[in-house]
């Protein structure tokens, strides 16, 4: 619950749903309000000195939008990316997938920042609701560290698994804040969760009869932000092939981002979890043209910036300095584009260096709605006026349109979810009557899905040196997230980035505990403390993705399988 007084959020309450959360709310989520009220927000628009390219000036709407419809026009439907959207409301990004594909007319478009599963994956997959996951004989964790990037399905596990509900298993390179309720933690090399998987089902353990047997609920995501997608999409086919009766829950990072992939803000599909290649025919006869053939992620849409051939990137609520997972990239991408626009709240590490920055609502100051993990769809109310000069996406969507020479016919947040009720087959029957009704107090679970995925063939990493360290990195709860950063509460909850580092490896290099050292990467070379932890494997070093001052993204290749530093004394 969202409560107010004088215009301004004053508190978050943790509502008692029974499928979800059990009326709990994790620490970071009941004091993020404090960003909705942050003097630092922006609240008109901004656009580059084209006298000064150090400056941004104030501007009004009408000359902000037009230069961004004029970057569009000028970059063509295959020089245009548009990166982020998982801050959006699902009626945002119903606007935003509209305009992209039957405006636009590009498929150019992605949700997530290098961090997540592909989307055709993730609708394939035979989903499980969080009440699955705790009344199954065995749930197997293959993902992030559950306690620090999703607290609430972490605390339900741990009560199930406390009242021997249900027996909870993780496959992961590094300990996690799940280990004090699992049954039994796997420790395998980065990328190699799938190897491992693979040699328990294989054996005479208990636990492979009690997988084959047993319910199974498997809580699939990226394990560390070093590694790609390969080995989380390689334990996803190895469980459909192995236990075709198991289903699952992915870990995706950020908050809205399922509902942002099922409005089609991903390559490849469309509102309703669709392929592209087959939409509805009420989707077909209401937008009137959608892209062919599928478009690039946002890996593939930086390269193509850096490259020179993407000439205009749209940033939905997006860092990509900060959150995708090679840095080095981004900041080639962004400085190569020749225009950038940036949909935001903050000036963040991006949108700082956007040509045109398009100040937007903060939750709270919108109605709509969202989908959580397992597809489960919830209501928003408005609870403030927003600040400024602010905008809703979608309408910031439906002005751009026009100035584009189109017309999304989208005039409200209820007329938006009445026309995806109509063209996303996977929403039919999801009514505003409905949505609006009691019975969505406790989410209205969605669940169906026709995309297929072909799973491609499996590519084991490349064998670590006998010099270097592989490594490792996941988010923290405390971290430097904008939301974080800009709520006075938590902010000083951050802790300055350490690099882990087991002491025999320290011993080995002749580095003493606490030391600052070198470390060194095909992307990057920066100075650290290092300290031994003995609960990580030999030959592997754990670094937070994005703490205060300093982010392991500086050191990751994305092209990479798997990503191997070097560390050196001063």
């Amino acid at each position: 619950a969202v409560q107010s007084s004088r215009n301004e959020l004053v508190r978050y309450l943790g509502v008692d749903i029974e499928s979800v959360n059990h009326g709990w709310l994790c620490d970071k989520g009941r004091f993020n309000f404090e960003a909705t009220n942050s003097e630092e927000r922006l609240t008109v628009p901004l656009i580059r000195d084209p006298n000064d390219e150090r400056q941004l000036l104030g501007s009004d709407w009408g000359s902000a939008l037009a230069n961004a419809a004029e970057a569009i026009l000028d970059a063509g439907s295959d020089g245009i990316g548009i990166i982020g959207g998982s801050r959006l409301t699902n009626e945002d990004a119903y606007a935003w997938s509209k305009l992209a594909r039957s405006i636009i007319r590009t498929d150019n478009l992605d949700a997530q920042l290098g961090d997540g599963l592909p989307a055709e994956l993730v609708h394939s997959l035979p989903p499980a609701t969080i009440a699955d996951a705790c009344e199954a004989d065995t749930v197997l964790v293959v993902g992030p560290d559950l306690k620090e990037e999703l607290a609430i399905l972490h605390l339900r596990l741990r009560g199930a698994a406390t009242k021997g509900h249900t027996k909870v298993v993780e496959i992961n390179a590094a300990p996690s804040g799940c280990e004090p309720y699992l049954e039994r933690a796997i420790r395998c090399g980065s990328g190699e969760a799938a190897k491992y998987l693979g040699e328990i089902l294989n054996s005479d353990d208990d636990l492979a009869t009690r997988l084959r047997e047993g319910s199974v609920v498997a809580v699939v995501g990226r394990s560390s932000m070093a590694e790609s997608d390969h080995s989380s999409i390689a334990v996803a086919a190895l469980i459909r092939d192995e236990l075709p009766h198991a289903t699952f829950l992915t870990a995706l990072r950020r908050g809205n981002v399922r509902g942002a992939l099922d409005m089609g803000l991903a390559p490849g599909v469309l509102p309703g979890r669709t392929a592209i290649d087959n939409p509805s025919s009420a989707l077909a006869d209401i937008w009137g043209y959608t892209p062919s053939m599928k478009g690039l992620d946002t890996t593939g849409m930086l390269q193509a910036a850096a490259e020179g051939k993407i000439r205009t990137l749209v940033l939905l609520g997006a860092d990509p300095l900060s959150d995708f997972p090679d840095r080095n990239l981004a900041a080639e991408a962004i400085q190569r584009a020749e225009t950038v626009i940036s949909l935001d709240n903050f000036l963040t590490a991006s949108s700082a260096q956007a040509d045109i920055i398009l100040p937007t609502t903060a939750y709270g100051e919108q109605g709509g709605t969202t989908t959580n993990l397992e597809g489960r769809i919830s209501r928003l109310t408005q609870k403030i006026t927003p600040p400024g000069s602010v905008r809703d996406d979608w309408m910031i969507a439906t002005e751009l349109a026009w100035r584009l020479g189109g017309d999304l016919n989208l005039t409200s947040k209820e007329q938006i979810w009445r026309e995806i009720e109509q063209v996303a087959p996977s929403h039919a029957g999801v009514t505003v009557e409905r949505i609006m009704s009691e019975e969505a107090r406790e989410g209205i679970l969605v669940q169906e899905s026709s995309v297929e995925y072909i799973f491609p063939s499996v590519q084991e990493p490349p064998i670590a040196d006998g010099y270097g360290l592989r490594l490792i990195s996941g988010r923290k709860l405390w971290d430097a997230s904008t939301t974080t950063s800009m709520s006075p509460s938590l902010r000083p909850l951050a802790e300055a980035p350490v690099l882990k580092v087991h002491p025999t490896d320290l011993q080995r290099l002749g580095i003493s505990s606490g030391s600052d050292v070198r470390v060194i990467s095909t992307r990057s070379t920066e100075n650290l403390k290092a300290v031994a932890d003995e609960s990580l494997e030999r030959g592997t070093a754990l670094l937070p993705f994005n703490q205060p001052g300093f982010g392991a993204n500086r050191f990751i290749d994305a092209t990479a399988a798997v990503t191997d530093i070097r560390i050196e004394t001063l």
